[in-house]
């Protein structure tokens, strides 16, 4: 039995980047509290079936709540996760079959992250406990935690990347300078999917968290400008504590990355700076080396102002198609436009020492439009889809140095545009057809 601080330092801070679970038992009765921590050693140990566990208690003698916190000593596989829930209901029925002890449980699990404070993890954890104690009472005996808590409670780390390749004008070569990472590649496709299985009683922001510590990791070892989502009011209302800040510097650094190779795409969403100023966030990333890019920026987009407002730490326009799909014959006014836009976005990036990248370019000619008017980085299925990080870090080095006549040919021969859209990968399409 350990005091709450300890409990806490014990179970939470020498767990980080593990699965937590916390059990909570209230109204226990027809036994004393030292034998029922015994039938927990024993019984309810069995009932787990595990061997790579390690638990602790502490107790609040005055609301008469025990808790028990559950962490693996190593880690514990995504297929064979274990089912604390079913193990402490079966331990109940077995409790009340035998007429040992009767008492009230609520399972709580979350990751023992590295960027939250020990306080604010467990009190994420008593929190939930004590709800789904209360949900069990007028329910189930035990709880039924979805795929989506077991994916971000899990050992596995996977994630997708998208190539973002650079033309240069010089050499008059491409080569892939980085990529935005993305969920998906095994339990879950994307981001949505994974989105659709959060209850909907969670904290977005926090699982918005939680996911960008699960990508850094997958990118363990990664080459290039690594990219990643998040929306600013993610960055307001989680980092605001610049000690939060070098946590997150620490875990990247922890992962064999470089922080000036990590940038973040802030998303098109509304966000509330009344308490703290988003700008103030940012420069706290920013003096670490890290930068960031304004997402889906376009003749519509809602960036403006924080691009405004971010000044040099912006150090990449992701331009909109809605800034680049149009054809002249249709829409002269519209053509006219957007070239004032693409101006106005190459003043900016130029103010900046900032790069634009065109985003989702579906054809050849609008891929050769942009060129023309300098714009030389592109993040599109024409040139990559989503691979594997490890297959990203696998072939980096064999990205580079590939003509401008080369694509050209890819892109327009009807068999290798084909065989390019069901790949996704352009330059292992030059290389299988020997055009290297």
């Amino acid at each position: 039995m350990k005091d709450l601080d300890v409990f806490k330092k014990t179970f939470i801070n020498e767990n980080r980047g593990k699965p937590l679970f916390l059990i909570r038992f209230e109204n226990i009765t027809g036994i004393e509290i030292t034998g029922f921590l015994d039938l927990l050693r024993g019984d309810f140990y069995n009932c787990l079936d595990l061997e790579d566990i390690s638990f602790g208690f502490h107790y609040f003698e005055k609301k008469g709540i025990l808790l028990m916190g559950i962490s693996p000593l190593f880690e514990w596989n995504i297929e064979k996760f274990p089912n604390i829930e079913n193990a402490v209901g079966k331990f109940q029925q077995e409790c009340l079959k035998n007429k040992q002890a009767s008492f009230h449980f609520g399972v709580s699990r979350t990751q023992s992250n590295f960027i939250s404070t020990n306080d604010e993890i467990f009190d994420e954890l008593l929190g939930s406990s004590e709800k789904n104690l209360n949900d069990n009472l007028v329910r189930w005996s035990w709880t039924y935690y979805n795929k989506a808590n077991t994916y971000i409670s899990g050992s596995v780390h996977e994630a997708m990347i998208q190539p973002t390749v650079i033309f240069n004008p010089k050499t008059k070569t491409f080569s892939v300078k980085g990529g935005e990472v993305f969920v998906g590649g095994g339990a879950y496709v994307g981001y949505k999917d994974l989105i659709n299985d959060i209850p909907a009683d969670q904290d977005l922001n926090r699982i918005e968290l939680l996911i960008l510590e699960k990508l850094i990791i997958a990118c363990d070892g990664a080459p290039g400008l690594l990219k990643f989502n998040i929306s600013p009011q993610s960055l307001i209302d989680t980092f605001s504590n610049k000690e939060k800040v070098d946590r997150l510097k620490k875990l990247i650094s922890a992962k064999n990355l470089n922080p000036d190779n990590v940038r973040f795409e802030l998303v098109e969403k509304p966000y509330d700076e009344s308490d703290y100023p988003l700008r103030d966030v940012c420069q706290a990333f920013y003096d670490h080396g890290m930068s960031f890019a304004a997402d889906d920026f376009g003749v519509k987009s809602q960036s403006h102002q924080i691009v405004l407002d971010l000044g040099i730490m912006i150090k990449e326009f992701k331009l909109d198609p809605i800034s680049f799909k149009f054809k002249i014959e249709e829409d002269q006014i519209k053509f006219l436009d957007n070239l004032a836009f693409i101006d106005y976005c190459k003043r900016l990036a130029d103010n900046r020492e900032a790069v634009i990248t065109a985003e989702a370019v579906e054809d050849y000619d609008t891929f050769r439009f942009l060129m023309e008017h300098q714009i030389y980085q592109f993040q599109a299925n024409i040139l990559f889809g989503k691979m594997s990080i490890s297959d990203y870090k696998r072939d980096f080095d064999s990205f580079h140095s590939l003509s401008e006549e080369v694509i050209k040919e890819v892109l327009t021969d009807k068999i290798l545009a084909e065989k390019q859209k069901r790949i996704g990968n352009v330059f292992r399409v030059a290389t299988e057809a020997g055009l290297l």
